[in-house]
């Protein structure tokens, strides 16, 4: 990430700024988890000489940079296996952050055991949810062993670590094995080979840079017939492409739904503006979730 610099452009919707990444502007970065956690690896790739701070929850890292206490914060989106991270896409919803930027992590998930453990020994599996969701099929092959969930995959390596007990295991990265001093009792037990995560960015300050090209927005459309036909058809007449559309439930109307929209989009395009425009007048609800360089 480079240094914070103002680029002029007026009349930015919903008092978004244009700017530059600087490295000087950085207070600390904060991720959920522990060492070792995924979270943790993206937050050294993408800051490698930034103070970092990690947090119980995803809530915890968001409150950190609401509060000024962090610049940024890393937190995973959604898994090519496992689907969506259902509490950050809520709590993209509630908090006043923004996407700044994304990256996307191969993840090869590790069955850890304590030093001298086997097989045999192992009867519980710790690790986060979408973890267990990824290694389901491997995790199939042995029923015998109970799957219990935790926040992170690495609070499970440390918690493994800390017990020490020789029938407990955990699904985590091989550097947790490393900093947990664990045994890697085997590799890549994630059901696909390609299983990757993408992890966002937030920031408190509404700002894109001039070479951003994803754009992602909530919508809450009327309950109308056609209606979600008709608002994408507003993004293919000016020549938008939505390359993510993903529905979460509206809990105070029954079966009604908002949607999450991600598109290939700059904030400064012409196009973007008359989308916005239409928009704001034909939706209840319309929410700018950030305007940011796609890794693809």
């Amino acid at each position: 990430m480079q240094r914070l610099e103002e680029i002029k452009f007026d009349d930015m919707p919903s008092g978004f700024k244009c700017k530059e990444y600087m490295d000087s502007c950085i207070k600390k970065i904060v991720y959920q988890g522990v060492e070792g956690a995924y979270s943790h690896i993206v937050t050294q790739t993408l800051f490698p000489d930034a103070d970092t701070e990690n947090v119980n929850t995803f809530e915890d890292a968001i409150n950190s940079v609401l509060n000024g206490e962090a610049s940024y914060c890393v937190v995973p989106i959604e898994n090519s296996s496992a689907g969506i991270v259902t509490d950050i896409f809520d709590l993209l919803l509630k908090k006043d952050v923004v996407i700044v930027a994304e990256y996307d992590l191969h993840i090869s998930h590790c069955l850890l055991g304590i030093k001298g453990a086997s097989f045999s020994d192992i009867k519980r599996v710790y690790s986060h949810p979408q973890a267990l969701m990824q290694c389901a099929s491997y995790l199939k092959e042995h029923p015998e062993w109970s799957q219990i969930s935790l926040l992170n995959t690495a609070v499970s390596a440390k918690k493994v670590k800390n017990e020490g007990r020789i029938e407990q295991a955990a699904i985590a990265s091989e550097l947790s094995a490393k900093l947990y001093n664990l045994d890697i009792l085997d590799r890549g037990i994630n059901r696909n080979s390609n299983n990757t995560t993408r992890f966002v960015v937030l920031s408190k300050e509404k700002i894109f840079s001039k070479n951003s090209n994803k754009l992602s927005l909530i919508l809450e459309l009327p309950h109308e017939k056609g209606m979600l036909y008709n608002i994408l058809g507003i993004f293919v007449l000016n020549g938008l492409n939505l390359v993510k559309i993903e529905s979460r439930p509206i809990p105070e109307k029954t079966f009604e739904y908002r949607f999450f929209i991600d598109v290939e989009a700059n904030l400064n395009s012409e196009n973007v503006s008359n989308v916005l425009e239409i928009l704001s007048e034909k939706v209840p609800f319309l929410k700018i979730l950030g305007n940011y360089c796609s890794n693809n």
